[in-house]
């Protein structure tokens, strides 16, 4: 029966993702919204660059929809701009509204795969998350992270470039006129896979980045807290197109690591296809079983170069401050379990108060699977009943 019910959320998940791919032709590849300013204005991490009144698929006639673009941060400390999806319930008062910054996971490369415009287009695989925390009374704020443009230069799994994203649209939100948003709403981070790494990354960095935003709370799940851990279980398996992806990512974000030089003939084809062309069915199917040997001409991820970025997105180095509730399914086989579980022993360590739970599942159901788990979380955290920990 377990088998059954995980198959059937796969093929939901492919379904959807499948309905993604449907409009490919009449995505934004024209679409100059996306394109940053060039010389980028000035501006303080979180002001707005542009912002356009957007549909958001079957829920359009329930909530006020925008796209934004933003200030942000990329992961060596430079200046940026980001994308992103802003959702408020019509049946709200948006005064008095709490915020979540929902940190997608994995959409994918290519700029047809930016996650506003699978929500734009109705197309989003974590859309029942979405909608329980709109019925919930919620603003959900939702970051594409950075480089989904024309030419797109996604930095995948680079945990400094997403947490600031996903911090950054929760004060670009709070700054646009027309949301109604108050700067002193409560926040909560949440996200799931790359989106759960995203939402840690920005609880660990919001103190000393943020201040300011009334933070109660971060959701993890499913989260690849080490990359070294998670890579192991990805060569040759299911998941293979997602360590293709993360090295793209890292390469994005750091040029010094020039993963091009490593890269064979197939793999300079393959890598730059998947950044023109792939989002989530096509990393899941294209790329399952394939090894990395198959692509390069010598292996880039056990040199220093590499090990030391891979060692700086590694989470844990830094307590987060508000309750965590973290989860992972105990047979997810993309997302390392025990390296997650590593993690939540650290916080633990470090005093962190978490809410830990797992579940007898496999990673992609596992999207679905935590959603009850995280939404009384964070209906906790915005009602102001004191958090507990099961350290």
């Amino acid at each position: 029966m377990r088998k059954i019910f995980s198959l059937s959320l796969v093929a939901a998940v492919l379904a959807t993702v499948v309905a993604a791919q449907a409009p490919a032709t009449a995505g934004p590849a024209e679409d100059a919204f996306f394109t940053p300013p060039d010389p980028l204005p000035a501006g303080a991490p979180g002001d707005v660059v542009r912002v356009r009144a957007s549909e958001a698929g079957a829920i359009t006639s329930t909530v006020r929809a925008w796209q934004v673009m933003y200030h942000s941060t990329g992961a060596l400390g430079q200046r940026n701009v980001v994308t992103g999806m802003i959702l408020i319930p019509r049946s709200v008062d948006p005064a008095t509204a709490p915020i979540v910054s929902f940190a997608s996971g994995t959409y994918g490369p290519a700029f047809r795969c930016a996650p506003s415009e699978m929500e734009r287009i109705g197309a989003s695989y974590e859309q029942p998350a979405i909608n329980d925390m709109l019925r919930a009374g919620y603003a959900v704020v939702m970051t594409d992270y950075e480089g989904y443009h024309p030419d797109p230069k996604t930095t995948y799994i680079t945990g400094r470039s997403e947490g600031h994203a996903v911090i950054d649209i929760v004060r670009a939100a709070q700054r646009m006129p027309e949301t109604g948003l108050s700067r002193d709403a409560e926040v909560v981070f949440r996200g799931y896979s790359q989106g759960g790494g995203a939402s840690l990354w920005a609880a660990q960095l919001q103190p000393g980045y943020a201040p300011e935003l009334n933070l109660v709370g971060a959701v993890g799940g499913g989260v690849p807290a080490d990359l070294v851990q998670v890579s192991l279980q990805l060569d040759g398996k299911l998941g293979f197109g997602f360590l293709a992806y993360s090295l793209i990512g890292l390469d994005n974000a750091y040029p010094e690591l020039d993963l091009e030089n490593y890269l064979n003939e197939t793999g300079r084809t393959e890598f730059a296809r998947m950044q023109r062309e792939a989002c989530t069915l096509e990393l899941l199917l294209d790329y399952r079983g394939k090894r990395l040997s198959e692509y390069t001409t010598s292996s880039p991820v056990l040199t220093p170069p590499w090990l030391a970025r891979v060692q700086e997105n590694k989470l844990g180095g830094t307590a987060v401050r508000v309750p965590v509730h973290q989860y992972h399914g105990t047979r997810d086989d993309v997302v390392d379990f025990a390296q997650h579980k590593a993690l939540r022993d650290t916080y633990c360590k470090a005093g962190v108060t978490v809410d830990w739970k797992t579940y007898d599942t496999d990673h992609i159901t596992g999207v679905y699977l935590g959603n009850a788990g995280a939404a009384a979380f964070i209906a906790d955290r915005f009602a102001g009943r004191p958090a507990t920990s099961n350290c």
